[in-house]
């Protein structure tokens, strides 16, 4: 698992460039254009302020876990979640590492009436534009794979489409570096999130985000990712004034994920 996410990275470089040469940028643009106006993502997670927003994660697969679920629909969870008082959706698109595919946010929002985020290893103002045609409401970028100035021009061009921004960190270098674009171009459009997994080495401390808090200016849009599994998590993080949480693997790993997501609102409130 010797940095897993430089490889990752390289090779969604080369997708992305087989994605353009397949459909160009000209294309790819126009349906981003044409595709109806996002719903409303940073509300649904940072509203009301100071109750428990869960963004519940869709995930079949990981590279540190292999297959999650086995009998996976991405609908069927999706409502599931919805149903259990899911604030947002997360759904993986990568498809080499995590079995995941931009068909299944179209699906989803069909399905239910939370907003989605698409979850992958954005590097390119292509993906972005691909993300909303798509139908995504919101879109991950994760500092550890970009540089600040491309961080700064993709931040600028989700937010002229209108598409939330919950940019990632996990070390502290990166988020001094992100800092002072949270809220950047515009306050209601970006969230920060601190994964409490180390995608270097796809290790999980839960403890991570509490140890960085210091340096958060603005915990409302603060997001704790990544090994949260139990009700005295949810507890712990939000004795620590975090509100907002993205679940993933612990769900996807329950028999009944609606179940499960109810039982850490419900234990963790």
């Amino acid at each position: 698992m010797a940095d897993i996410l430089a490889q990752i990275v390289a090779e969604k470089r080369v997708e992305v460039e087989r994605a353009r040469q397949a459909e160009p940028l000209e294309e790819i643009t126009r349906r981003a254009r044409d595709t109806e106006t996002p719903r409303n993502f940073f509300s649904a997670v940072t509203r009301p302020r100071g109750e428990l927003r869960v963004i519940a994660e869709v995930k079949k697969a990981s590279p540190s876990a292999g297959v999650i679920r086995a009998d996976f629909d991405p609908v069927a969870i999706a409502r599931a979640y919805s149903d259990a008082g899911a604030a947002a959706i997360s759904c993986l698109t990568d498809a080499k590492y995590f079995q995941g595919s931009l068909e299944y946010i179209a699906r989803i929002k069909a399905a239910v009436p939370l907003p989605v985020l698409r979850k992958d290893f954005i590097i390119d103002a292509y993906q972005v534009h691909q993300a909303r045609a798509a139908g995504a409401d919101a879109i991950l970028l994760i500092a550890e794979c970009l540089e600040e100035a491309e961080l700064i021009d993709l931040l600028i061009l989700a937010t002229e489409l209108k598409l939330t921004t919950l940019v990632e960190v996990h070390d502290v270098e990166n988020l001094l570096k992100v800092r002072p674009y949270i809220g950047f171009p515009h306050p209601a459009y970006t969230l920060l999130g601190i994964n409490n997994r180390d995608l270097k080495s796809m290790t999980t401390d839960l403890g991570h985000t509490i140890r960085l808090l210091d340096l958060v200016e603005n915990r409302d849009t603060l997001v704790s990712e990544s090994g949260i599994r139990t009700p005295a998590d949810v507890k712990r993080l939000r004795d620590n004034g975090i509100n907002r949480i993205l679940v993933g693997e612990h769900l996807m790993r329950q028999p009944d994920v609606g179940a499960a997501l109810r039982e850490l609102i419900t234990g963790g409130a």
